[in-house]
């Protein structure tokens, strides 16, 4: 039987926090008011001096959960090979850096940590003593354009699975679901320059059941004759490798990863006042979920305020509450 939870990053809320309209306390309050169970956080953004933060900031960190009653997920793990100009780290460097993110979650209460899209396999193996230490597991998230059919996923995952232990596994990030292509992000692109041909290119691909990324890896790589014709500009060509973030897979694709996943990102561009988000059927996904046992949390990811128009106000508080309120009446049916 599943039991499907919510949770909110906090990644969802960042543009409220960075410009000091709220503090980690009003973001942490709201999300618990809007609905959510459980919090999602990134220390670089939020926590002070991170991954050595202090005993006071760990003290604050546990009173505000205290306060709300919300459960600390799970923490987002940025592995920055480039720190020197001229090298990238050493796997040893590498592996010491992600230890140091194994105690801070430990510390924090967290017992799970999302390593970015295109951490290495070989970090695994010598994790795992402090994984198991610390009782923290670590999950490579699958991101769209990023995701089962590029070999840097595929071989994080095959080491998950050789290895075999509770402490390793994957995150979904349900951009690899996109049912239609977010107009959010056509209205802004196209008032910075890219043509309305190639939106109305890529979208024929979503009403095919398919997807720029699916299209430009059968291809070779190569543009189709339909997206040459679509590319207006320069601007046009170089924009174009962006679009292929967007991927329209079937939730069938999860079938045999299911007991290797640790969490969901429910990424989010644009709640309609209709109900549903515009690109995605979280319905459906909660619904595959339900039917196969998932156990653990679905957490909301606005990445729409990235997209805001000039001159229009910022509206993560809004869709964040929206998307709970969605979710929540999904599970409610759903669950029960």
């Amino acid at each position: 039987m599943s039991r499907i939870k919510t949770c909110v990053s906090l990644y969802s809320l960042q543009d409220e926090f960075l410009n000091k309209r709220m503090n980690l306390s009003d973001i942490m309050h709201y999300v618990k008011e809007k609905g959510s169970e459980g919090v999602e956080i990134l220390p670089d953004q939020m926590l002070k001096n991170a991954p050595d933060i202090s005993d006071e900031t760990v003290a604050e960190w546990k009173k505000l959960l205290d306060e709300t009653g919300l459960k600390p997920v799970i923490a987002d793990v940025f592995l920055n090979t480039n720190l020197y100009k001229n090298r990238t780290l050493t796997r040893r460097e590498s592996v010491d850096l992600l230890i140091k993110e194994i105690k801070q979650a430990a510390r924090l209460g967290i017992h799970l940590i999302r390593l970015v899209s295109m951490v290495p396999y070989w970090v695994i193996e010598p994790l795992l003593p402090y994984c198991e230490k610390y009782d923290v597991t670590i999950a490579i998230e699958v991101h769209a354009a990023m995701a089962f059919d590029v070999p840097e996923t595929m071989a994080f995952i095959n080491e998950v699975k050789r290895l075999n232990s509770k402490y390793a596994g994957i995150v979904i990030d349900t951009g690899i679901f996109c049912r239609r292509f977010p107009r959010v992000v056509r209205a802004y692109e196209t008032q910075n320059g890219t043509s309305p041909q190639v939106f109305d290119y890529i979208d024929t691909l979503f009403e095919k059941g398919t997807d720029l990324h699916k299209v430009l890896n059968e291809n070779g790589g190569k543009y189709p004759a339909d997206l040459e014709a679509a590319i207006q500009s320069e601007h046009d060509r170089m924009f174009v490798p962006l679009c292929d973030g967007y991927e329209n897979l079937d939730y069938s694709v999860l079938d045999e990863y299911m007991p290797y996943i640790k969490h969901f990102h429910f990424k989010m561009f644009e709640m309609t006042p209709e109900g549903p988000e515009y690109s995605m059927d979280y319905k459906g996904l909660l619904q595959y979920l339900h039917d196969h046992d998932y156990d653990g949390y679905v957490s909301t990811e606005y990445e729409g305020n990235r997209f805001t128009l000039p001159g229009h106000p910022m509206m993560e508080k809004q869709q964040v509450a929206m998307q709970l309120k969605y979710v929540n009446e999904c599970l409610k049916e759903i669950q029960g």
